[in-house]
């Protein structure tokens, strides 16, 4: 199946997200945003989802914004702050599945691409990646608060601001040492190989505690680090089948049969 410049697939538990526009390096239009998120509500719908790879095609996870938008801005402040708009509703609808996301990099990841792998919750990159958000050096733009606390959150405010004000890109072990990325690879072949590897170990565990994981993280990144109310987090899990059968198989001496509810 594909469409606008993406293509899915499925592997058992795990759906791939393809940005495939290689000719503009993968850069995004706000068209592609809202098709984004759109295929991110159609994987929230999909009970058998446990983990979602985003990866781009060739030699880029994505670039950046498509500037042919931004050229045909009629009112370039308020469709600046719709277009945010919609960026923004995509990498939420990202962050709000119950599936574990992966961002599989390689190539560039700047601007767009940095929000959107930030906004993952796990990131594996090839050796040759570049990391960036060089907006000060292309069109003079400016992301969202809500993406400097996605960067932030994940590598610090001071290289946050030192990769906007130079406008230069770090490779993938400065990223790595930064935190940015968990694991680096050294090729895209094995890039895609080890994203499905991870996927799968990740979708073998139990639902329950992943997405309470998950929706934790969430919110202590959304607070800024401050203490969060996580009782109805705590009591869906414990309130789980999964919670049950992960105690019965324990005392039980078998393995667990995860059903996610």
């Amino acid at each position: 199946m594909s469409d606008l410049a993406f293509r899915y697939e499925r592997r058992g538990a795990v759906r791939w997200i393809y940005i495939e526009r290689p000719q503009a390096r993968n850069a995004m239009s706000a068209r592609m945003w809202s098709t984004l998120h759109a295929a991110i509500d159609d994987v929230a719908r999909d009970p058998a989802c446990r983990a979602l790879v985003v990866t781009g095609v060739a030699d880029a996870f994505v670039s950046g914004a498509d500037i042919g938008d931004f050229a045909r801005f009629a009112d370039p402040a308020a469709d600046g702050v719709a277009y945010e708009a919609t960026v923004e509703a995509a990498l939420r609808a990202l962050e709000a599945l119950d599936a574990v996301t992966l961002a599989a990099i390689s190539g560039a990841c700047t601007g767009g691409g940095a929000v959107l792998a930030a906004a993952c919750v796990l990131r594996v990159a090839t050796a040759d990646a570049r990391f960036g958000v060089p907006i000060a050096r292309t069109v003079g733009n400016m992301t969202s608060a809500a993406n400097v606390a996605r960067l932030t959150a994940l590598v610090g405010p001071a290289l946050v601001a030192e990769l906007i004000f130079t406008a230069k890109l770090i490779d993938a072990n400065r990223a790595h040492d930064a935190g940015f990325v968990g694991e680096i690879v050294p090729d895209r072949a094995t890039l895609l190989e080890r994203a499905q590897a991870l996927a799968e170990s990740i979708a073998a565990n139990a639902p329950s505690t992943v997405r309470a994981a998950k929706e934790t993280l969430r919110r202590l990144r959304a607070s800024g680090g401050a203490p969060v109310d996580d009782r109805d987090v705590l009591a869906r899990a414990y309130g789980s089948d999964d919670f049950r059968e992960g105690v019965a198989a324990f005392v039980g001496k078998r393995a667990a049969r995860w059903t996610g509810r």
